[in-house]
């Protein structure tokens, strides 16, 4: 089966509209403090934690916004309040262009901006302000019995991660999207239902706890990490923990979209989400043409959508974000949130490893290389709302399969910061050493990353595993010799040798691929482990 979507742009007058959009952002946050002395008012002790384990302090950012200036504003003539940020200082606001503009007289008020670019007339550079989007939803040890999605994992070398238990057990990810219908029903997902690893969600475009609804995109991507069923669909993170956050308004095309976006951001950050995936993109073809991002604007520090998914990064949090359809439109470049600095855009190549044609390129418009990665997008091996695998394309799945897999190699990691797991993946891919705007950095391999840190000033280490011909110990200068065993799966004993620090090496060049398990004893230190010969 193969999935396609089509989506209706409605092309209105603006002379049409009496209501605009628009950012109003505070010049303060006068209770800061009270927070700062009492952090769990603003954060949980998970999202604590994942800040003091990579040393990242608390800021102004994280305080919420002053409720005095959100009721004054909400109470101000003939303006609705659409959604807020407290990483921005800012409200998304509705209203009359009049009535927007008496918002500046307010004294907390630093400044208003609107959607339209043509109505904003200020002093400060354009590129700081203009906050204009689109809607551009991307249509698009264990031995698991893969089926029809095991060349999206194996692409990767996430099988390898897989069969050492690195399944994204204990890492939580948030999915922000369209709708998630039967997630709550379909067989795909029973596992995750029946080990309690959707821990919440919400629909932050109605405003209501019910996350199984909206459009079907949201459930399609989110099979693609937690989806389970034998011999024909296995996520890339099937052991993860998810939250399942809709921010995409599938009936119309609002700037408010990416408001709601860096909204429920802020929540997965409240909640100690470690990562974010996105696939959703905002660039041309808004309802209102004029609403439109332009190239220009992809410079990572423009949309509002992006500066707020840079915020997230700097919160330790690693943000996924598809890289877009748009490689055989006229304007091929990624959209928001791809273009921001830190953020891993995902393009699409097909199960050859080839680019996909619709693969959104770059570079961003300041000249750096995106897409960041690659991952196969074209035949994307999904579930849908009943259960049925099938295949579909986009980026839409390239960005979430890889998310999977960056959740599986931080679960291995646990002790790295999301700039050094981010640092990793990325110098694991087969273009690393000459990158390009079509392929980005190329094709992560997992395996390589999970062997990239060769362990250096630790008492003992384990490496290249997977290993072809040699696997390398090593281990404190204060042991001299020691007794290493490697064992089948089936407990046979295949070697048996001692190796000193002259000679710590290994060969495992005789044994066929496959998993084993190792002893390594030495005057009193001993370790066990397993080994993957390729």
């Amino acid at each position: 089966m193969k999935i396609h979507y089509a989506v209706l742009f409605l092309l209105i007058s603006t002379t049409m509209f009496s209501q605009e959009d628009a950012w109003v952002y505070f010049n303060a946050k006068p209770n800061a403090q009270t927070y700062f002395d009492t952090p769990t008012l603003m954060l949980s002790q998970r999202s604590l934690d994942r800040r003091s384990s990579q040393n990242i302090g608390l800021n102004f950012t994280d305080v919420p916004l002053e409720v005095t200036y959100v009721n004054q504003v909400k109470s101000s003539a003939g303006i609705t309040v659409m959604a807020q940020s407290k990483w921005l200082n800012a409200l998304h606001i509705r209203g009359s262009q009049v009535n927007i503009n008496a918002l500046k007289t307010l004294q907390f008020v630093d400044k208003v901006v609107f959607a339209n670019k043509a109505l904003n007339i200020t002093s400060k550079k354009v590129s700081e302000n203009q906050i204009a989007e689109t809607k551009n939803k991307l249509k698009t040890t264990i031995n698991y019995n893969y089926g029809t999605s095991a060349n999206q994992i194996q692409m990767l070398n996430g099988h390898v991660l897989h069969q050492q238990n690195y399944t994204g057990s204990g890492k939580i990810i948030a999915v922000l999207d369209g709708g998630f219908p039967g997630v709550n029903t379909a067989q795909p997902f029973q596992k995750l239902r029946d080990n309690n690893q959707i821990l919440g969600g919400y629909d932050y475009v109605s405003r209501n706890a019910n996350f199984y609804t909206g459009d079907s995109h949201g459930t399609l991507v989110l099979s693609t990490m937690g989806g389970y069923k034998e011999n024909q669909l296995i996520g890339t993170a099937p052991d993860a923990s998810y939250y399942l956050f809709i921010t995409e308004d599938d009936a119309s095309e609002c700037p408010v979209e990416e408001s709601l976006w860096v909204e429920a951001a802020e929540e997965a950050d409240r909640l100690g989400v470690d990562i974010i995936t996105t696939s959703l993109g905002y660039f041309g073809d808004f309802t209102r043409p004029e609403y439109n991002h332009t190239y220009s604007d992809m410079n990572g520090t423009t949309n509002f959508i992006s500066r707020g998914a840079e915020i997230a990064f700097s919160k330790g949090i690693i943000v996924v974000a598809s890289a877009g359809n748009e490689g055989n439109q006229t304007e091929k470049h990624i959209g928001g949130p791809a273009d921001a600095v830190s953020v891993i855009t995902v393009g699409a190549v097909t199960a050859s490893k080839v680019r996909s044609g619709f693969s959104s390129i770059g570079p961003s418009y300041d000249g750096r290389i995106k897409p960041d990665v690659m991952a196969q997008g074209k035949d994307a091996v999904v579930a849908d709302v009943s259960g049925n695998i099938g295949v579909s394309d986009g980026t839409s799945f390239s960005c979430p399969i890889m998310a999977g897999m960056i959740a599986c190699l931080w679960q291995a990691y646990p002790e790295k910061t999301n700039k050094e797991i981010r640092n990793m993946v990325i110098q694991s891919s087969d273009k690393y050493s000459a990158p390009d705007n079509n392929y980005g950095y190329g094709i992560p391999n997992f395996s390589a990353a999970l062997a990239v840190d060769s362990f250096v000033n630790k008492d003992f280490a384990v490496y290249p595993n997977p290993a072809k011909t040699t696997i390398t110990f090593t281990f404190s200068n204060q042991i001299n010799d020691a007794s290493v065993i490697v064992y089948s799966v089936l407990g046979q004993k295949v070697i048996d040798k001692n190796i000193t620090h002259q000679n710590p090496n290994l060969s495992v060049e005789s044994l066929k691929s496959g998993l084993y398990f190792y002893t390594f004893d030495a005057d009193g230190l001993h370790k066990t482990g397993k080994i993957i010969k390729q």
